[in-house]
């Protein structure tokens, strides 16, 4: 049994349940890879990108997977049914129990329908050999990267309440935690594969609200005052323009952190990387340098 527990409730009710959805003759039955052409016995399979228009998870209209992401996965799950239905249900279209098996198919899709109070309608069908299985590492990786709950950088400065001038440097850094810069890790068994991840910020790109684009390749110094006036060694910006005509008159700040992932099937077996990004948001406001006369 899967240890996703939304889908191992799913599969406890379509064991009674047959005849639904069967699956056309020709289907290959192969549990893994890509969804295209693998047939209908899909166990870990990428979900295809929404056509325009098309809402994402989070109820977005039209959007889409940015150039270093990937569709998030499809998991599915396959089991025999036990026991096997009997000889005069139509999901055995003429052929007799022992003459291959019947199994159900149920996707985490309908786990989350089901969760919403929707029908479960798990797919019934006949196999002659139990289905192999071939589950894509990455995706599971991906689905242990859900459950570290990565968020956007812990911005520590700039602060909306501080007090920046034109001129001035500004530093900048974030503090650090296993969820908003790493390292995290964490793990996903599917059809008795387990993936290890493991995820750490390699670089952090602030969009400074004033058209500057700075990109730091670490959490930043924090600043002290022995350092005087000093521009940051790590990680700063100095802004030539008051905020005064920005909305509320504070600069927008966005800090884009750009998570590394490594994973590896755990036993000594195949290894992968890829990236996640993760965002934050700040108000700075910045005045003018005042003259003492």
């Amino acid at each position: 049994m899967l240890s996703c527990p939304a889908l191992a409730l799913l599969l406890t009710a379509a064991a009674t349940v047959v005849g639904i959805g069967p699956s056309a003759a020709n289907d290959d039955p192969v549990i893994g890879g890509d969804c295209e052409g693998v047939g209908q016995y899909v166990t870990v399979c990428r979900e295809q990108p929404g056509a325009p228009g098309d809402s994402d998870p989070s109820g977005n209209p039209g959007k889409r997977p940015g150039k270093d992401e990937k569709p998030k996965p499809q998991i599915c799950a396959v089991e025999r049914l036990d026991p096997q239905p009997p000889a005069s249900d139509p999901v055995w279209k003429g052929r007799k129990p022992g003459d291959g098996a019947i199994y159900t198919r149920v996707c985490i899709g309908d786990a989350l329908g089901a969760a919403a109070g929707a029908q479960v309608a798990p797919q019934v069908f006949w196999a002659a050999k139990d289905p192999t299985v071939n589950v894509d590492p990455e995706q599971l990786a991906r689905e242990a990267v859900d459950r570290m709950l990565l968020t956007g950088p812990d911005i520590a400065s700039p602060r909306t309440a501080g007090r920046y001038v034109v001129g001035m440097p500004m530093w900048m850094w974030v503090h650090q935690s296993p969820t908003s810069y790493g390292p995290n890790s964490a793990s996903a068994t599917l059809a008795g594969v387990t993936v290890t991840a493991t995820a750490k910020v390699n670089r952090i790109d602030w969009a400074m609200g004033d058209g500057s684009t700075v990109t730091c390749n670490g959490p930043g110094t924090t600043y002290t005052a022995s350092y005087g006036r000093q521009e940051s060694p790590t990680c700063g910006h100095t802004y030539t323009r008051a905020s005064a005509t920005q909305r509320d008159e504070k600069y927008p700040v966005t800090a884009t952190a750009t998570w590394t992932v490594d994973w590896q099937v755990n036993g000594g077996g195949e290894t992968g990387q890829f990236t996640e990004t993760r965002q934050s948001q700040a108000q700075v406001p910045i005045g003018e340098a005042q003259v003492v006369r």
